[in-house]
C-alpha cells in the first residue's frame, strides 16, 4: 500500500495543471451553458468503474451524467460531453466510443497515460494521468486481462485506476467550489433508495 501510495504521489506531480485546468474549464461552462446538455462517461473494467464513480459525482453536482453501456445512456450529439478514461488509450472498445463521439460532434475529454494513443490524438482535451510504466506486448485490455498479463507493483492498470481515482474526486471538489455547491447540496440528489 505504501508503494502505491508513494507512486500516486509522485504521479500527481506529473500531471499538467494547463490540462487539467481545461478540462475543469469544459465541465465548468459546460453546467453554466448547457445544463440541458449530457455527459457521457466511457471506460473498460477498472477503468469503467472509476468512471461510473465519477459519473454518479457529476450527477449530484447536477449534470446529466450517463456510462457507457448502461441501458438508459441517451444519444449524444454536438453539444454533449463525452470522457473517455484508458491507461495505454488503446483500450478497442473505448477507442471505438470514443470515435463515435467525435462522429457525433461531442466534446472528447481524453485521460489516459498517453497523449500520443489513438484516443488521445483525437480527443478535443488530453489529461495526461500516469499509471502504466511501459505498454504490454499486447495493448488491447480485454486481451491482456484474458492472457493474465501484469505489469510491475500492481496488476494490469492498477496504478493508472487508482490514480486516475484520485483525480476525479480532486475535480469534483474543484467543481463543488466553481458551481459554488456544498455537501448538502450533493447530498440532496443522492440516491436516497439504494441496494
Amino acid at each position: 500500500m505504501y508503494d502505491i501510495a508513494e507512486f500516486i504521489l509522485r504521479g500527481v506531480q506529473l500531471i499538467k495543471p494547463e490540462q487539467v485546468e481545461k478540462m475543469v474549464n469544459e465541465l465548468e461552462n459546460f453546467y453554466a451553458n448547457n445544463r440541458n446538455g449530457k455527459v457521457l462517461v466511457m471506460g473498460a473494467g477498472r477503468s469503467g468503474l472509476v468512471g461510473r464513480a465519477f459519473a454518479m459525482r457529476l450527477l449530484h453536482l447536477g449534470y446529466n451524467a450517463y456510462v457507457l453501456g448502461e441501458t438508459i445512456a441517451p444519444a449524444i450529439g454536438e453539444k454533449d460531453i463525452a470522457i473517455a478514461i484508458s491507461g495505454s488509450g488503446r483500450t478497442r472498445l473505448i477507442q471505438t466510443a470514443a470515435e463515435a463521439a467525435k462522429e457525433a460532434k461531442a466534446t472528447l475529454i481524453a485521460i489516459t497515460s498517453y497523449a500520443d494513443s489513438p484516443i488521445g490524438k483525437i480527443a478535443d482535451i488530453v489529461v495526461e494521468v500516469p499509471g502504466r510504466t511501459k505498454y504490454s506486448q499486447n495493448e488491447d485490455y480485454f486481451a491482456r486481462q484474458i492472457l493474465g498479463i501484469t505489469e510491475p507493483l500492481a496488476p494490469l492498470g492498477t496504478l493508472f485506476e487508482d490514480t486516475t481515482q484520485l483525480f476525479l474526486d480532486g475535480i469534483v471538489a474543484e467543481l463543488m467550489i466553481r458551481l459554488k455547491k456544498s455537501e448538502e447540496d450533493l447530498r440532496q440528489v443522492h440516491a436516497n433508495i439504494e441496494l
